[in-house]
C-alpha cells in the first residue's frame, strides 16, 4: 500500500529510461538485495544510498522502455520506490510494475519540483504536490487498482482464492 501525506523524495529522470537503467543486466546472476545496488546507476551515481523507503521517481516519456525485464520494477520497489509517475510508460513495464505492486501514475503538463526535493503524494486526490507547485495524476483504475492495493498480482490472487 502506498504511503500518503508524508513527505518523501522526488527522483526527476528524463525520457525514454530503459530497464538496462534500472536493472543493468550484467548484475543479473547476483541476488535482488545485490541487485539494487547498481539500480539506475548510469543515470544517478550513487542512487541505492539515496533513496529512503517512500521516495518516487518522475519520469518523462516512455519510462521502462526496452525488454520485458520484470527485474527493473522489483528493484525499484525493492529499492524503497513506491510510485514511478511518467507522462508515458512502456506497455510491458506498466503492466510489470502493478503486477509486483509498484504505483505507475500518468501526468500531463510541467514538473514544478527539483530533483531530490521533498514532496507531498495524495493519492487520493491524485496530486503530488512540491514547493512550487501541484502535479496531477492519473491512477490506474478498476482491477488494476484492486491489484496494487493488494500488493501485487501474487496477494491478488491469494485474496480471491481464499
Amino acid at each position: 500500500m502506498c504511503q500518503v501525506n508524508k513527505l518523501v523524495s522526488v527522483f526527476l529522470l528524463g525520457d525514454n529510461i530503459d530497464t538496462d537503467n534500472i536493472a543493468p543486466g550484467g548484475y543479473l546472476h547476483l541476488s535482488i538485495e545485490k541487485q539494487v545496488e547498481h539500480c539506475l546507476e548510469s543515470i544517478i551515481d550513487g542512487f541505492s544510498n539515496k533513496v529512503t523507503k517512500g521516495d518516487i521517481i518522475v519520469a518523462g516519456e516512455n519510462f521502462g522502455t526496452g525488454s520485458s525485464r520484470e527485474q527493473a520494477p522489483v528493484l525499484l520497489k525493492t529499492i524503497g520506490i513506491q510510485a514511478v509517475f511518467a507522462r508515458s510508460f512502456s506497455r510491458l513495464f506498466f503492466r510489470n510494475a502493478i503486477n509486483v505492486g509498484l504505483y505507475p501514475g500518468i501526468y500531463k503538463g510541467n514538473i514544478p519540483f527539483s530533483n531530490e526535493e521533498k514532496v507531498n503524494i495524495d493519492f487520493e486526490h491524485c496530486k503530488i504536490k512540491g514547493d512550487l507547485g501541484i502535479l496531477p495524476f492519473d491512477s490506474p483504475k478498476g482491477i488494476l487498482k484492486e491489484i496494487l492495493d493488494s500488493g501485487g498480482m501474487v496477494n491478488y490472487a491469494r485474496k480471491i482464492i481464499e
